[in-house]
Formats: C-alpha cells, sequence, structure tokens
C-alpha cells in the first residue's frame, strides 16, 4: 500500500478507536455511578449527573487516545509509513540575507 492509503485507514482506524473508547468510558463511568454515587443524590442531581458523565467519558477517552497515540509513534516511524494530511514537512531551505 501507498502512504495516502496508510494515512486513510489510520484516520479511520484511529477514528473508530475512538468512539469505542468513549462508549466504553461511559458505559464504566455510568456502571460506577449507578453502583455507588446515585443512591446518595437527590433526584435533581441525578439528571445533571448524565451530563457530568458524558462530558467526562469524551474527556477520559481523549486522555486515552493522546496516550495510545504517543505510544505508536514512538514504536513506528510516521514519516515512512504516512503521509502528511496539511501539507508537507519539507524545511524551506535557508535563504541568505541581504
Amino acid at each position: 500500500m501507498n502512504k495516502k492509503a496508510n494515512t486513510l485507514l489510520f484516520i479511520l482506524g484511529a477514528t473508530l478507536f475512538n468512539i469505542l473508547i468513549t462508549i466504553l468510558a461511559f458505559i464504566l463511568l455510568l456502571a460506577i455511578y449507578a453502583n455507588l454515587i446515585m443512591r446518595h443524590l437527590p433526584v435533581n442531581a441525578q439528571t445533571w449527573a448524565l451530563v457530568v458523565i458524558f462530558i467526562a467519558a469524551i474527556a477520559l477517552s481523549f486522555v486515552i487516545y493522546r496516550f495510545a497515540l504517543r505510544f505508536l509513534m514512538k514504536k513506528i516511524n510516521i514519516d515512512k509509513y504516512f503521509d502528511p494530511i496539511f501539507g508537507g514537512r519539507h524545511k524551506q531551505p535557508n535563504k541568505p540575507m541581504g
């Protein structure tokens, strides 16, 4: 496969991974909430707790995604297998002053 195909497949795979991590984090936080916290909150606060759980799941998935991406970048050479998405990584030659 060429670099463009690798880049496209990586973006698709990373997106699916991020969605899956978000869903798993939401389910995990919801289970913790239902088993430990829900009994101690008034009914009005229980509705807001779901909003907080949803936002926390997104934040947790972002943190996990960043760690996974850093781990992957340490293991493989990005320049060798992937094409830049927004322009190249070429350095411009130094221009003489004057």
